[in-house]
């Protein structure tokens, strides 16, 4: 599953509130984009990944602000009825993490409870829901085991769903004694651990650097992915303006506070 081109299309945008400097909230926009894959998983026509939604908005079928992970769910089902998406049941998910936001949206930086979100895409009927934890989700792999097979939070592990291998390393590098951190060298670790051999698609928090100087993450985690590149890496934790870089014979695409939706 590799990329046909890099310069994203985009299809719609979201409005939430986040919140800003000094906590103080302000309304933002979620790019909905597109890029082309050569093939997909059997039992999808499209696949959509996105990270970093620490916001909040009501969903489209009204009710107050909620997390901006849940109303993404809501709004499935509207495109697909403007046929902007396939139908949900034909629409696998794949997130980066980091899907938590304070309610009223006035603190940065909020940890807290995702378990929800998960909830929402599943319930939307979702095939397959696979994803990584951010440093700011509480969420463990086995309450989100309950939500059906084919959902998976994964941390060291791969996953096959319709002849498709995804794997998965969540958390950042930091202080391992702090929730969701771990030493670079056991990050590196596991890295390499469910690179070998290489999956067709990664999902990482924390992300390798890209190729432009503005493509922030982690170099080490980009030196060890040279070595045996995913066809595609899923990363988020920071922000790119263009969200797509090459890794080896693969590509990077950054999913902080973006969906992407990829099609055949």
């Amino acid at each position: 599953m590799r990329l046909l081109g890099t310069r994203p299309e985009r299809l719609a945008t979201l409005s939430y509130r986040a919140a800003g400097p000094g906590g103080v909230p302000q309304n933002v926009q979620l790019a909905v984009e597109r890029l082309a894959v050569d093939e997909l998983p059997a039992g999808c026509d499209a696949l959509l990944a996105a990270g970093d939604l620490q916001g909040v908005t009501p969903s489209p079928f009204g009710g107050d602000p909620e997390l901006l992970g849940i109303a993404l769910a809501d709004y499935m089902e509207v495109w697909a009825e403007s046929g902007l998406l396939p139908s949900a049941d034909r629409v696998g998910v794949l997130l980066t993490g980091d899907l938590y936001s304070a309610p009223g949206a006035d603190r940065r930086g909020a940890s807290g409870p995702v378990l929800d979100v998960w909830l929402a895409f599943a319930a939307a009927g979702c095939p397959m829901v696979f994803g990584v934890a951010g440093n700011h989700d509480e969420v463990t792999a086995a309450q989100v085991a309950e939500l059906g097979p084919e959902v998976a939070l994964l941390d060291g592990d791969r996953r096959e769903f319709g002849g498709v291998t995804i794997a998965g390393v969540s958390g950042v590098v930091g202080d391992p004694g702090r929730a969701m951190r771990r030493s670079e060298t056991a990050f590196l670790t596991l890295v390499d651990k469910v690179s070998t051999p290489p999956p067709d698609v990664l999902l990482l928090h924390e992300g390798p650097t890209g190729s432009r100087k503005d493509q922030l993450g982690r170099i080490a985690v980009r030196g060890e992915l040279e070595r045996r590149a995913p066809a595609l890496t899923f990363c988020g934790h920071v922000h790119w303006a263009e969200p797509v870089a090459a890794v080896g014979d693969g590509h990077i695409v950054n999913v902080d506070a973006r969906v992407v939706v990829l099609t055949a």
